[in-house]
C-alpha cells in the first residue's frame, strides 16, 4: 500500500526558535498537530521526547475508535 505524509497520524512542523514543550517545559523542537479522530487539530509544541508521546497517544485513539459498524457486527441478535 502506497505510504506518505498524508496518511499519518500527525502532522510534524518545526517549532517557532524559543518555543517551549507544552508538556515538560523544555525547549520544543517540533510542532505536532492530531490528523483525524477524537483528537483532531489538537497539537502544539513539543520536544522530541514529548512529542514520540503525543503521537503514540494520537495514535493509539486512533485505532481504538469504536465504529457504528463495528459496534452492530458486536451487537447480540
Amino acid at each position: 500500500m502506497f505510504e506518505n505524509e498524508f496518511r499519518q497520524p500527525t502532522s510534524v512542523d518545526q517549532a517557532p526558535a524559543g518555543s517551549l514543550c507544552e508538556w515538560c517545559g523544555k525547549p520544543a523542537v517540533q510542532q505536532l498537530t492530531a490528523l483525524g479522530g477524537r483528537s483532531h487539530n489538537d497539537g502544539g509544541f513539543f520536544c522530541r521526547s514529548c512529542g514520540e508521546e503525543f503521537a503514540r497517544t494520537v495514535a493509539d485513539s486512533l485505532s481504538r475508535v469504536i465504529t457504528a459498524e463495528f459496534r452492530a457486527e458486536t451487537q447480540p441478535v
